[in-house]
């Protein structure tokens, strides 16, 4: 007799869905007889009286890095078009087109598709595509999507959209969330494939993940004590399986209000990786993060020190490979492929409010986690300025600067930026 055996993801699976199918259930509300009747909207309504919305982004990116006698400048637009449904018996749907141009020469820059390597890269290569299209279910505290659609879960170090380059990451998936359960988010997201920054064309990287993926995810609110969630994320891509990993973890945030001017912050995580599915890899790696800050009116301070564990072989350190990398370990993305020796990041910000200017400053201080050795530092500033009567205008200025020592190359980007949206 020949014996079955049932996989932990399928088992996963199975028990998300018994889970989401009883929490809906038991989350059906009961009729009002005293209620007025609603008013009846048919499916052509539905359809015709939804929502557009129009956004253009415009970006000049200059990369000066060691060892290219030549600089990157990169000169990019997006445009942005989107349409979303009206509500029909719960149902809706929404879809996003972008288009992304190269305003002057494209020879400039390395964009991981044009086939320049003589400079720096800058992800941006041109493109038109599809960026979402879902369809949406939503009863009482459940939704439902299915297509291809924005997935970002706490603050997005293992599960982002990476919506600071011009082609967001977005994911063919099918999405399961419910609030039914008091102070409880659940979500659940069976992922077929990533849409990478650096598609919908191949070039230099793959422009998609393709497998089977799960994300699962569950935040419990605290009140004073601010927000506790748990998470499993088990990544399948059977086209880049040594990325393939399952991670296991816990994330706690939370703020406290001293006055109404002050205000303290908190952030602590931890996760555990390993090796998953076809990995040819076998490895452990673990995960640390604690950050503290705290807000004095428009000004603000934070320290953190963020681990990625690793050792002394390639391919056998923590990765994040669905993060928005750009948000964490320095603006200049040196750390975007976390090196076998793992990184130790300490880092100290402010921020401050002048006028209708938001200000940000950033030091990191990088070293290797899994033995002795200094990688470098790193100082990022921005500021940023919205304007208009509803706020829908931007200009920003961004800036990196990377000083290596023992590790990659000496890097500085300096960014100019406007968006619109309407």
């Amino acid at each position: 007799m020949t014996e079955t055996k049932i996989k932990p993801s399928s088992i996963l699976v199975l028990a998300t869905a018994a889970g989401f199918a009883s929490v809906a259930m038991a989350a059906d509300p009961v009729p009002d007889p005293a209620a007025a009747p609603a008013k009846p909207v048919t499916f052509v309504d539905a359809v015709t009286g939804g929502k557009a919305h129009l956004e253009f982004r415009y970006r000049l990116e200059s990369v000066d890095q060691d060892p290219f006698a030549d600089d990157a400048l990169a000169s990019t637009l997006r445009s942005r078009l989107n349409y979303a449904t009206g509500d029909w018996h719960g149902f809706s749907a929404f879809v996003e087109a972008d288009n992304v141009t190269v305003l002057g020469d494209d020879d400039t820059y390395n964009s991981t598709t044009n086939g320049v390597t003589d400079r720096p890269v800058v992800a941006d290569p041109e493109y038109t595509e599809v960026n979402q299209s879902y369809l949406q279910f939503k009863s009482g505290s459940f939704t439902g999507l299915l297509g291809r659609q924005r997935i970002t879960l706490d603050n997005q170090r293992f599960v982002g959209n990476v919506g600071w380059r011009q082609n967001e990451q977005t994911y063919d998936a099918v999405t399961l969330k419910s609030s039914a359960l008091a102070k409880t988010q659940l979500h659940y997201s069976y992922i077929s494939n990533v849409n990478r920054i650096t598609g919908p064309d191949e070039g230099s990287q793959p422009a998609n993940y393709h497998g089977a993926t799960h994300a699962l995810n569950g935040k419990v609110e605290l009140g004073a004590f601010g927000a506790v969630t748990g998470f499993a994320y088990l990544l399948d891509f059977e086209n880049a399986p040594a990325l393939s990993s399952s991670t296991y973890g816990v994330h706690w945030a939370g703020t406290y209000k001293v006055s109404d001017a002050t205000k303290l912050n908190w952030l602590a995580s931890y996760a555990s990786q390993g090796d998953y599915a076809d990995n040819p890899n076998d490895y452990s790696a673990d995960y640390y993060l604690l950050e503290g800050g705290a807000t004095f009116g428009k000004f603000g301070l934070k320290a953190g020190y963020e681990v990625l564990g690793g050792d002394d072989q390639p391919n056998h350190a923590f990765q994040t490979p669905l993060a928005t990398l750009h948000a964490f370990q320095g603006w200049a993305d040196k750390f975007l492929t976390t090196p076998g020796g793992g990184v130790e990041d300490l880092y100290l910000g402010a921020t401050a409010n002048v006028g209708p200017v938001a200000l940000q400053l950033v030091w990191h201080d990088f070293q290797a986690e899994a033995f002795s050795q200094d990688y470098g530092n790193e100082w990022n500033a921005s500021a940023a300025y919205k304007f208009g009567a509803k706020k829908n205008y931007e200009a920003m200025l961004k800036f990196a600067d990377y000083q290596a020592d023992g590790f990659a190359t000496d890097t500085t980007k300096l960014w100019a930026q406007f968006s619109a949206t309407f």
